[in-house]
This record gives structure tokens, sequence and C-alpha cells, in this order.
């Protein structure tokens, strides 16, 4: 990615989205390259210009952000993706990350904090609301993923905490000295072992295991 993040802003309500866009145009590294009112056209718009982050509206007219979001997801893997929505429904959240988010944000959020999530998503991490976040682990807790720490492996460890900082497979090879293909296989028994269906649910958990005073 270059020093610019070039952003595509998705929302059905324009004043909403002008005012998105007016927030995030005053960093200077911030670029809003196109707009969308609907679901289709942000994947065509992605398709067509392959933006660095898209910010998705959940509710939109058409297929919807979750749709796009996954539609997007397939058709240009190396595009972060966000949701920024009204929504606090955990199905909404779960079905975004499940789909290839790597963000959700509510839209009560300051201009700032806007600002600072977006480049912290573009950038490679993983976020979620706090509140949601903390929902969200409440409902992981019934099969105890903090706890299924304790069957991955010290490598597999290693490997979720790289991942949790942003790597992609590719660098997280190169920290470790492995191909591409065997951290493929490792991170296939790590969200099978941590019972999600995510790199980034499993980023999530990960984060919050880091903050729980757990020393391995």
């Amino acid at each position: 990615m270059s020093d610019t993040i070039r952003i595509l802003l998705a929302d059905d309500h324009p004043l909403f989205r002008d005012g998105v866009a007016h927030s995030l145009s005053v960093e200077p590294d911030f670029e809003i390259i196109a707009q969308a009112e609907s679901g289709e056209k942000a994947v065509e718009l992605a398709n067509e210009l392959h933006p660095d982050i898209v910010l998705l509206d959940v509710s939109m007219t058409g297929i919807g952000g979750i749709e796009a979001a996954r539609k997007i997801a397939l058709n240009i893997p190396g595009v972060r993706i966000m949701m920024l929505t009204v929504s606090e429904n955990r199905e909404n959240l779960m079905a975004a990350l499940k789909v290839g988010a790597h963000g959700y944000v509510l839209k009560g959020v300051s201009a700032s904090e806007l600002r600072t999530i977006t480049r912290r998503v573009a950038c490679g991490e993983a976020y979620v609301t706090p509140a949601l976040a903390a929902d969200m682990l409440t409902e992981f807790s019934q099969p105890h993923p903090l706890d299924s720490f304790s069957e991955l492996t010290p490598r597999e460890v290693d490997i979720l905490q790289l991942l949790s900082q942003g790597l992609t497979n590719r660098q997280i090879g190169e920290r470790m000295f492995l191909a591409e293909k065997t951290v493929k296989h490792y991170m296939t028994s790590i969200l099978q072992k941590l019972h999600v269906r995510s790199r980034t649910e499993a980023a999530v958990i990960a984060m919050q295991h880091s903050t729980s005073g757990h020393n391995q």
C-alpha cells in the first residue's frame, strides 16, 4: 500500500456519506477515490478501482453491506473492509466478520475516532467496537475459546500473535522462516482449535487473550 490510503465509501444516506467523506479527507494521507449509494455500486467500484479500504454501511439498498463485503473480499483479496453502521445486532457483526470484514464500527464514533480506526484497519489491524467485541466474546465463551489457547502449539501461538498485529500469511512466513503454504496450514489448524471461521475473529480473540494477563 502506498503512503496514501485510497478509500471507497458506501452508504445510501447522502448527507451522512458526505459528512464521513469530509471528515476523512482532512487527513493528508486519506483519499476518497469514490462513493457509492448501494451494495451493488460498491462492488462495481471496488472491482474497478481496487481501493486500499472500503467503508460499508450494513443496511443499504439492494444487496446490502454484508453481501457487498463478501463479494469484495472474494474478488479483491488484498482489500481491507470496514463496516460503518448503526446496527448493534450481534448477528450482523458475526456475519460481517465471517464474510471477510476487518472492522465493525458504530456510527456514533467521533470524527477523530473514525480517522484513527480507519487508519488502523487500513494498516492491517482488526477492530470491533469495544462493547460489541465484549458481547461477541461472551458468545464465544460457550466453547471457551480463550481456554482453547492451551490446545495451540507454541508455533501456532507465535503465528496467531503475528496475525493479531495485522501481518499477512506471507509476512508471517518471512518472519518465521516458513513457506506461505505452511503458514496457511497452521492458520487452518488455529481457526479449528479456536472454534472460529475467520482470521479477524481469531485476531480479536488473540488481542483479548493478550490483555487478559495470561502468560505463555
